[in-house]
């Protein structure tokens, strides 16, 4: 099992995350680490701190001649602007955000001491945990991708398309937001000018697709257990999620049983139970079933408005106009990316516990094992 924790603020020192339960044996890629991060700072729409810094992360604890050797890898982050101790206080709290809430919560004055952790520039660190999920899935044919379906409103279309061709669409060498539909994504980044022209901010949606897990990861016999709520919990911990779906199943509420379940067929010639459609997004039971595992995710228009709402000041509760700070019109395409990270946590966590073994190479041993009790059943 897979577990990691975070620390850091948005401009303290820099994030740290411990990673705890990786494999020995892992070869460990520091620059895919950084392409990870780098593709989490993308994206038409995003604001001035990402031309300021420029994540990478070190890896300071876990490793030896750039391998994992079983202990906790430690990750570190550094900010380039750390100023935290020398930033205005924050008395008029942001309606959407975490700053009047926590300031109740933790009996605090200032809602400086709330934002600086509840910001989304947390989640460089989570990305930094999923770059070496990654790592660890990809050791086993695995894939995970994302790509944006919706913003503003405007929502694109890739009925039809195969995940290659939406990775190569979505490739951010080639989309500013990350959009597999061109015509969309033109539409989309209009929107998401008008919104920055009117001092306001933008949702979306976007969706993550993984390919080659095999059945059996999760399971039914506990509800704790079940890998769909795994990974729904992980996608709504990111900041400003504010739903998720597996699969069809937003459709799927307002359809018939005919019209939702996926028939089941074999395969003779790979030996293997397949189904021409996925409405269950490659989970049935909270366990996958050998097809892609599609999860969406729904993030509510960024709470930092440069047109700010009205709020109560802190002090003299009287009415007054919420605080601003640097943030970004839209970031979709950014969310999608950390969503891509919290999904290869819990894909490699499930896979990690099916198979068992404490070093890569008895854990690939264990794997062959299964996929040939797969071909018997």
């Amino acid at each position: 099992m897979l577990r990691y924790l975070t620390a850091g603020e948005s401009h303290g020192k820099g994030l740290m995350a411990i990673l705890d339960g990786v494999p020995s044996g892992l070869a460990m890629d520091e620059a895919l680490i950084n392409l990870e991060l780098s593709r989490r700072m993308f994206g038409y729409g995003r604001g001035g701190r990402m031309d300021i810094e420029a994540d990478t992360a070190e890896v300071v604890a876990g490793c030896r001649k750039k391998r994992t050797i079983g202990s906790p890898i430690g990750l570190l982050v550094k900010n380039r602007d750390h100023k935290i101790n020398e930033l205005p206080a924050v008395k008029d709290p942001r309606p959407g955000h975490a700053d009047l809430a926590g300031v109740q919560k933790y009996a605090h004055s200032d809602a400086r001491d709330v934002l600086e952790r509840a910001s989304a520039r947390e989640t460089a660190a989570r990305v930094a945990c999923g770059a070496v999920a990654k790592m660890i899935l990809k050791e086993f044919g695995i894939r995970v991708l994302s790509h944006v379906v919706e913003i503003g409103g405007v929502k694109a279309d890739t009925k039809g398309l195969s995940a290659d061709e939406i990775a190569e669409k979505a490739d951010m060498s080639s989309s500013r937001l990350r959009c597999a539909d061109p015509a969309a994504e033109k539409e989309m980044c209009r929107v998401i000018d008008e919104a920055k022209q009117a001092g306001d901010t933008l949702g979306g949606g976007f969706e993550v697709i993984v390919e080659n897990a095999p059945p059996g990861l999760g399971t039914y016999a506990q509800w704790d257990r079940r890998l769909d709520g795994a990974l729904a919990r992980a996608v709504m911990s990111i900041p400003a999620v504010k739903a998720v779906s597996i699969g069809e199943g937003i459709r799927a509420a307002s359809s018939k049983g005919s019209e939702v379940h996926d028939a089941v067929k074999y395969d003779s010639a790979r030996k293997r139970f397949i189904r021409d459609t996925n409405n269950a997004g490659g989970l049935e039971g909270g366990v996958t079933n050998g097809e892609p595992v599609v999860v969406r995710g729904y993030m509510k228009p960024i709470a930092t408005l440069s047109s700010p709402l009205e709020t109560v000041n802190l002090d003299s509760k009287k009415n007054s106009s919420a605080s601003t700070e640097r943030s970004d019109v839209c970031a979709v395409s950014a969310c999608g990316v950390i969503a891509e990270a919290v999904i290869a946590m819990e894909i490699a966590s499930a896979l990690l516990e099916k198979l068992g073994g404490d070093s890569m190479v008895e854990i690939k041993r264990n794997y062959e094992g299964y996929l040939k009790q797969l071909t018997e059943v």
